[in-house]
């Protein structure tokens, strides 16, 4: 399992993180929504080097187990589907249990649920159209 993993495919789709992530959390989309609905403002302190460190890291990890899952040779098809198909029933319904238990409000997971889910169907498409044994 582990020895079809292409590493330098799952460090690159893990950069899919900052692609979908910039541009979702921007002014232009959903930024201030999110923002009201965490209870957060303009003026507090961007985030530091470690958060993205570590949100990097987080993305490899699950790109690796999706890599593993989704197996060499895939395409790209396949891979979106599969990441979209992780997106929504592993990752968006697990925020969707814990974001009920925190009181958090449907737009809170509509807007995060579906960035992990936009997220996902790109690192399985950029995994599966990677060229396997490069």
């Amino acid at each position: 399992m582990i020895e079809n993993i292409e590493w330098f495919a799952v460090a690159v789709a893990a950069l899919v993180t900052f692609v979908v992530g910039g541009p979702w959390y921007s002014p232009a989309m959903f930024l201030k929504a999110w923002q009201e609905d965490m209870n957060l403002t303009d003026t507090q302190p961007g985030h530091p080097a470690r958060v993205f460190g570590l949100a990097y890291v987080f993305s490899f990890l699950s790109c690796a187990l999706l890599a593993a899952l989704m197996g060499p040779g895939a395409g790209v098809l396949a891979g979106f589907k599969l990441g979209l198909l992780v997106g929504v029933c592993f990752v968006a319904a697990s925020f969707g249990i814990n974001y009920q238990f925190a009181n958090r409000s449907l737009k809170a997971l509509f807007i995060d649920g579906g960035y992990h889910t936009v997220q996902f169907a790109g690192f399985g498409a950029v995994l599966g159209a990677w060229p396997f044994g490069t």
